[in-house]
């Protein structure tokens, strides 16, 4: 149970990258002049600010190189804290760094549980455990066989 909810809190938390980077995408001179007015960045990262996030919240939904995505994430959550929702005496702007605050709580989840199950190094060394069980059963088979064998060649011939 706990793998299907770390998976599906996993890709909930890519879905909220992966959406507000589309939103970014599809509209960066608002992004830019929101960009320009609330913070000291140049407008002129927003499309890139958009694809970083779309981009690290697949890589993150997808289970492949998640500590590097929830990482890379999480630092990028809090300089939008410190940068965006630096006033918390604005009850929105302290909702929406609390918010923030919580996503940094669940991003540090992920990095400190990795990709729990279904990790490739997980599956990896399933592989290798079960290549090592079919080489122990043929050479097993083989030593069976060949003491099958034996015993058969030392009974005398009118008993075969």
């Amino acid at each position: 149970m706990a793998t299907i909810a770390a998976l599906i809190g996993r890709i909930l938390l890519g879905a909220l990258f992966v959406m507000a980077g589309l939103g970014k995408v599809m509209d960066p001179a608002a992004t830019a002049a929101y960009m320009e007015a609330e913070s000291p960045f140049p407008g002129s990262l927003a499309l890139a600010v958009g694809v970083f996030e779309v981009v690290a919240g697949l890589i993150l939904a997808s289970g492949f190189m998640t500590r590097l995505a929830s990482l890379a994430l999480l630092v990028f959550t809090a300089l939008a804290t410190l940068f965006f929702h630096e006033q918390v005496t604005d009850q929105t702007q302290a909702a929406m760094a609390l918010k923030n605050v919580a996503i940094i709580g669940g991003l540090l989840m992920v990095f400190a549980y990795g990709q729990v199950r279904g990790q490739v190094g997980l599956w990896r060394e399933r592989d290798r455990a079960h290549d090592a069980e079919v080489k122990a059963a043929h050479a097993e088979g083989k030593a069976e066989g060949a003491t099958a064998a034996a015993a058969r060649s030392d009974r005398p011939a009118d008993s075969v």
